[in-house]
């Protein structure tokens, strides 16, 4: 039986990611992290790097993985969830670089070091290919809740940008976009509530996402007839 038909195409769709493929390219960036590590293979640390950096600054058809993912893996089992793709973004951006390092290190002479950068990269990146606890994500996640909309940073919302949100005394504001899976749940819930929700997409409305410090979607909070930011619930 065919996979159903993708809603987001993975090549030009880059806003966001199957959930899938970034476990499936850290699976095959640990196992290669790891024999390096293991059987003294700086060229395997270098040409995972390099992958990863072509996948970063080209465009993931020219990543194998992802190439690998999107073309053989996904028409089989069907698209999962799709979420952000800037936690995992950051996740290759570090990955390519300790890799690198580790590369470099064990050229230089600096062999101990070179195994312990590839194997610290091996044990990250198999932890998140089995168990979807990404590090480099939680990070990016972390640093995007410390600069983002809450009631302790950019505390306060312009009613004027909130169509709807005007003689509430509570409404739910989401940062959304259209392909996003969570986005999605997240409406379908606060759409139960009395409240009124407010969404802004963030694909049509980039300039509201830069004013209010919002680098990951979905991102809700909840705003005041004053336009305070009282709560911060996603994510």
């Amino acid at each position: 039986m065919a996979a159903p038909a993708r809603i987001a195409d993975p090549w030009h769709d880059t806003d966001v990611i199957d959930e899938r493929a970034p476990r499936f390219n850290q699976a095959v960036t640990g196992l290669v992290a790891l024999s390096g590590a293991a059987f003294g293979w700086p060229l395997a640390w270098a040409l995972m790097s390099g992958q990863l950096l072509i996948g970063l600054t080209i465009g993931r058809r020219f990543c194998i993985p992802c190439w690998a993912y999107f073309e053989l893996i996904q028409p089989r089992l069907g698209e999962g969830e799709l979420e952000d793709s800037r936690p995992p973004r950051l996740a290759n951006m570090m990955g390519s670089a300790f890799l690198g390092a580790a590369a470099a290190s064990w050229w230089l002479g600096a062999e101990t070091a070179g195994i312990a950068l590839g194997a610290m990269v091996a044990a990250l990146a198999l932890l998140a290919a089995s168990t979807g606890f990404c590090a480099g994500c939680e990070l990016y996640r972390l640093t995007a809740r410390l600069r983002g909309i809450s009631p302790q940073h950019h505390s306060h919302v312009d009613l004027a940008d909130l169509d709807g949100a005007r003689g509430a005394s509570l409404t739910y504001l989401e940062f959304t976009h259209p392909l996003c899976s969570e986005c999605g749940q997240w409406e379908r819930r606060l759409s139960e509530r009395p409240e009124p929700l407010v969404t802004v997409d963030v694909s049509e409305r980039p300039e509201l996402a830069r004013k209010y410090g919002v680098a990951v979607v979905p991102t809700v909070v909840a705003v005041g007839a004053d336009g305070a930011v009282l709560e911060r619930l996603a994510p």
